[in-house]
């Protein structure tokens, strides 16, 4: 019998490992590339690491294939290269679609999943090349870049075979699906690392602002090198910024039919872009002012009346934000004692994007850690019954001005804003609550004495700080340093499920006493 069971077992390991084998092409077909740049990676997937690329028109020898990917000889070993973006040799041309955007800012994923990290946007009319589906996703490649959006917000419509003919009719309207030749590379983000070499551990080399325009040197998959200035260079992951070709006209020329919509009401219009100028008008939230150019962190929008003026970028938003639709004339809910019915709590996870914060001493990203006590946070204050606003529900950059416009424009009850501190002295422990002006110091002592009571950690008290979310803020505001990644034994509490039960529940409490014992 003994024996019997071990042949078994034999079998059923050996079945195993040869369903998880690919399928060995019986063929050994030649492909040829067929897009401009084709990543090659480690394994037959979009979340496996990118080893190299190859360029439209280089050939290559299938080794075999799993699901949609293709095995192939790569440098001195072998790498996977999507099947959708290759044709076999003698073939005709292929002939993908073209996913065009029904909406503006239709987020861009990297995964098939509304939980996965958004890495770009779409606007109405843009359009990239569609690679590939799955369910209610579409897979695109825009720019160099790889990634999913949802079906139910865009057209498919086929690529024409020839150029010249998609200029007329309805496809021939949308933007092409990627830069062709492109030339210069305009920064989007507030702040954007340059570094030695493509890769997100190489070293920093300098770092370059939003709505600067450099020179391209070199594409390499996500991954563009720039020419910084006349001596150096360095390079910059792709979707933090636009591909385009060089402008004639200075780096301020924006869009004839950008428009931004004021976040605050009685915003200040003023005669230039600094805030000591004097004012032109003022208008309230939801107006929306066609952008004419830029100049530092201000648009020089037009007016109806004919003239032009300055607005500060961080009182307006572009679409990096929801927008919260308030009506000042609804009466809010009564709140019963003991409930937060009524109340609007503004949830701000700390950093977000191409700003990690603080790293652990066991590698933890401070980034990733406010986000997901900020979604259990918003979860437990949503069940007492408060509207909930989130100024980030993904890995993005969220400057710390839009932070503060999305607290005003909510009319914030309370505005919380979560992190976790560092020191050089990695014995440093504890946690600490934050207030500037004395307004806020109420509801920073009520949360820092609702935490103390639900988590062990050194209580640092709430103290006052000097920080821009908190200053610059009109409604209640606070901030949380929730204790010390550079502290190896606390970071191992901090990183765990239960502390984040804790100490959300600890907050929760505050919020309760404070409101309450108004």
């Amino acid at each position: 019998m003994s024996k019997l069971i071990k042949w078994l077992l034999a079998i059923i390991l050996f079945a195993s490992i040869v369903c998880e084998m690919p399928i060995i092409s019986a063929k050994g077909e030649t492909i040829i590339i067929n897009t401009k740049s084709l990543n090659v990676r480690t394994g037959p997937g979009l979340t496996y690491p990118v080893a190299g690329s190859m360029k439209q028109g280089e050939r290559a020898e299938v080794l075999a294939t799993s699901g949609d990917w293709h095995e192939i000889r790569f440098g001195s070993g072998t790498g996977w290269i999507a099947s959708w973006l290759v044709v076999n040799e003698g073939a005709k041309e292929l002939s993908p679609m073209t996913a065009v955007s029904k909406v503006n800012a239709l987020n861009i994923r990297t995964e098939p999943s509304l939980s996965s990290a958004v890495i770009g946007k779409m606007n109405a009319g843009e359009a990239a090349v569609m690679t590939g589906r799955q369910g209610e996703w579409a897979s695109i490649v825009k720019n160099g870049m790889d990634g999913w959006v949802h079906t139910d917000y865009i057209t498919e419509i086929p690529q024409s075979e020839n150029g010249k003919n998609g200029e007329s009719g309805q496809a021939g309207t949308a933007v092409k699906p990627e830069v062709k030749n492109p030339e210069q590379f305009t920064v989007s983000v507030d702040a954007l690392n340059v570094r030695k070499s493509p890769g997100l551990s190489s070293k920093k080399v300098g770092l370059i602002r939003k709505g600067e325009s450099f020179k391209i040197e070199e594409i390499d998959g996500n991954w563009i090198r720039l020419s910084v200035d006349k001596k150096s260079s360095g390079w910059v992951y792709s979707f933090h910024g636009t591909l385009g070709a060089k402008s004639t006209e200075g780096n301020t020329k924006v869009a004839a039919d950008k428009k931004v919509t004021v976040l605050t009401n009685g915003t200040n219009l003023r005669s230039s872009a600094t805030t000591s100028s004097s004012i032109v008008t003022r208008v309230n939230a939801g107006e929306k002012l066609t952008v004419i150019g830029e100049e530092g962190e201000w648009y020089n929008v037009s007016l109806s009346s004919g003239e032009t003026a300055f607005i500060a970028k961080w009182v307006v938003s572009t679409g990096e934000v929801a927008q919260v639709e308030l009506s000042p004339e609804k009466k809010k809910t009564a709140r019963a004692p003991g409930t937060l019915n009524g109340l609007t709590i503004v949830v701000d996870a700390g950093h977000g994007g191409n700003d990690r914060g603080t790293t652990g001493m066991q590698g933890t990203d401070e980034k990733l850690l406010t986000l997901l006590t900020a979604e259990l946070l918003s979860a437990k204050l949503k069940a007492a019954g408060a509207n909930v606003v989130m100024t980030r529900e993904s890995d993005t950059y969220i400057s710390l001005r839009k932070r503060v416009s999305v607290s005003h424009q909510s009319g914030a009850d309370a505005f919380i804003s979560l992190h976790y501190d560092a020191n050089p002295d990695t014995s440093i422990t504890g946690f600490t609550t934050y207030y500037t002006h004395s307004n806020q110091k109420s509801l920073a002592s009520s949360i820092n004495d609702g935490l103390a009571s639900t988590i062990t950690l050194r209580n640092r008290g709430a103290q006052p700080a000097n920080f821009l979310v908190l200053r610059e803020n009109r409604q209640n505001a606070i901030l949380i340093e929730l204790g010390f990644l550079s502290n190896p034994s606390e970071e191992r509490v901090l990183t765990t499920e239960m502390f984040r039960e804790q100490a959300t529940h600890g907050i929760y409490q505050g919020l309760l006493e404070y409101f309450d014992g108004k």
